[in-house]
């Protein structure tokens, strides 16, 4: 995956319209981006386009946002959503691996309940919404064989630590929220899971959005979430590894392979070592995973 696309789940035109976007996932929202009343319309909404699109082939991967676990709203849109057989569910404002465990309990019975294999529908966590979930970015690993990946979040993260802004006058997140980055990132690196970067609001500014793709990509991020049709392209771009950078992947790989039992390669004047070609062995299967 390089594209994560949030589409407000109450709006049939905009599920609709999310098809042609070009993103790897689509993300059936059921938290903030719809309002309280529209919750029912928008599981039945959310569940209807669920089985239409879920078997169709070469379709983007299927992913709800739920209400978050303290709102007492989980459990009914569990009960909605999970017929439609999404491929994930993606738990927000989450406390720490504890969350996570709470939730696959919550789908395997749901799962038993609609006849669905126990552990079909995989887990996507918001690791930073809260301030006492920056404390808890350590405790993933081993939570859950459902969770495959983590991403972050800055605006409700904003208003727990009562920030005025979470970027500065050039647009640059601030501490706290650089902060907050790094703890999600290393906590999906240990977890083993990819590491998902958080939205780009202000989705007019395409230069923005490309300069945070790129820093992103740079520090270890495999994709990034939109707000916005119109940042798919940007983000599908910048985390789709080039040409180039395939083959100087092969070419590490290559040298390894030639020297099964050297810890170090020379190739153009430049020494690779191990985690070189771990890093190289990673990007190989990261575009096998786009040409897919």
């Amino acid at each position: 995956m390089r594209s994560y696309l949030f589409v407000p789940g109450d709006s049939t035109k905009k599920l609709e319209k999310s098809l042609t976007s070009g993103s790897d996932s689509l993300i059936v929202d059921l938290e903030d981006s719809v309002g309280f009343d529209n919750k029912p319309k928008a599981r039945d909404i959310g569940l209807g386009f669920l089985r239409e699109i879920g078997p169709q082939k070469d379709r983007p991967q299927l992913v709800v946002r739920v209400n978050a676990l303290d709102t007492g709203l989980t459990d009914d849109d569990l009960a909605v959503i999970v017929a439609g057989k999404p491929d994930a569910i993606l738990l927000p404002k989450a406390e720490g691996g504890a969350s996570v465990t709470h939730l696959d309990a919550k789908l395997t019975v749901q799962e038993a309940l609609h006849g669905l294999p126990e552990g079909s529908i995989e887990i996507l966590a918001l690791t930073t919404e809260t301030a006492s979930a920056l404390f808890l970015c350590g405790t993933y690993k081993g939570s859950s064989k459902r969770l495959t990946g983590l991403t972050w979040g800055a605006e409700d993260l904003s208003a727990s630590l009562g920030s005025e802004t979470n970027r500065d006058k050039d647009g640059n997140l601030t501490e706290p929220f650089r902060f907050a980055r790094t703890l999600s990132l290393a906590a999906a690196a240990a977890c083993g899971v990819a590491p998902i970067d958080t939205v780009y609001a202000d989705f007019r500014n395409e230069a923005g959005l490309r300069r945070e793709c790129e820093e992103a990509r740079r520090d270890g991020f495999t994709s990034k979430m939109a707000i916005h049709p119109g940042q798919v392209a940007v983000i599908n771009d910048v985390f789709t590894p080039s040409e180039k950078s395939i083959a100087e992947a092969q070419g590490v790989v290559d040298a390894f392979a030639a020297q099964p039992g050297a810890g170090v390669v020379a190739m153009g004047g430049v020494m690779f070592d191990r985690p070189h070609l771990v890093r190289a062995e990673r990007l190989l299967a990261r575009a096998k995973t786009v040409r897919r």
